[in-house]
């Protein structure tokens, strides 16, 4: 527990350094490309983002693993592999839409251990060691006592193959939108999963997220008291989180196989 602790601490520090740089880069010029499809996009800033934190990470724990959304899977010795998403939201950082984030999770024999997701335009600092709760800005967060499905705030969000790939989640957001009290949409995975550990969000749904999407961002909904499922499916895994009850009542109108 000690050395997850540490880690942690060195991952908030550098999370932040990375964060005021996001800031600067984010009101200069700068270069995008298109991936997968012309609204997956990435940025110099994504790249030189995910670069740093390599960097860091090679120099305090070179035998552990790296996995990353621009570059890939790095080998490593360890018990330890690292999942980073150097800018989740990077179409929102691209518009100077403040909801992006950077999301790091830790696994240590496979299992989740430590999660951190620091979104820097809004300054707060998401956290969890496993069998620790879970805190923003070190208070610390539970997930909503919501009950009621008709009350509740609902977020989800949209694949980037959504014109062309009839699996695009609008099935499932014509079965739960005339159920629920509100939807939102932010656009990174890892601010949604956190806003319902805040008991912002009473609950979030996706599909086709990838692991960085997700992997700190489930361990803090874990650790703030939230029901977590994630299913690996074609192009990548379906999410459901929330408070028990809302939960319960998603999930049978998804019909996801548990």
């Amino acid at each position: 527990m000690e050395q997850w602790v540490a880690i942690k601490e060195n991952i908030k520090q550098w999370v932040r350094e990375v964060g005021k740089e996001q800031l600067v880069k984010m009101e200069q010029p700068f270069q995008m490309k298109s991936k997968s499809s012309d609204i997956d996009l990435v940025t110099e800033v994504d790249e030189w983002s995910e670069q740093f934190l390599m960097e860091k990470i090679k120099a305090e724990y070179p035998d552990h693993a790296i996995m990353t959304e621009e570059s890939g899977w790095h080998e490593g010795q360890a018990e330890y592999e690292w999942v980073i998403d150097p800018i989740d939201g990077t179409v929102n950082f691209a518009h100077r839409f403040p909801f992006f984030c950077i999301s790091i999770g830790v696994k240590h024999k496979g299992e989740t251990v430590i999660g951190v997701v620091y979104a820097p335009r809004l300054d707060e600092m998401y956290e969890a060691i496993k069998g620790s709760g879970a805190t923003l800005n070190g208070r610390t967060i539970t997930v909503s006592a919501t009950e009621q499905l008709n009350k509740a705030v609902v977020a989800t969000g949209f694949p980037y193959d959504k014109g062309t790939d009839p699996n695009n989640n609008v099935e499932n957001f014509n079965a739960i939108i005339t159920k629920i009290g509100g939807i939102r949409r932010t656009g990174s995975a890892a601010i949604d999963l956190c806003q319902v550990a805040a008991g912002r969000f009473d609950a979030y749904w996706e599909i086709k997220l990838k692991e960085w999407d997700i992997c700190a961002g489930l361990l803090i909904v874990e650790e703030a008291k939230g029901n977590t499922f994630s299913a690996e499916i074609e192009k990548g895994y379906q999410v459901l989180v929330g408070t028990p009850a809302i939960y319960d009542e998603l999930s049978t109108i998804l019909s996801w196989e548990k």
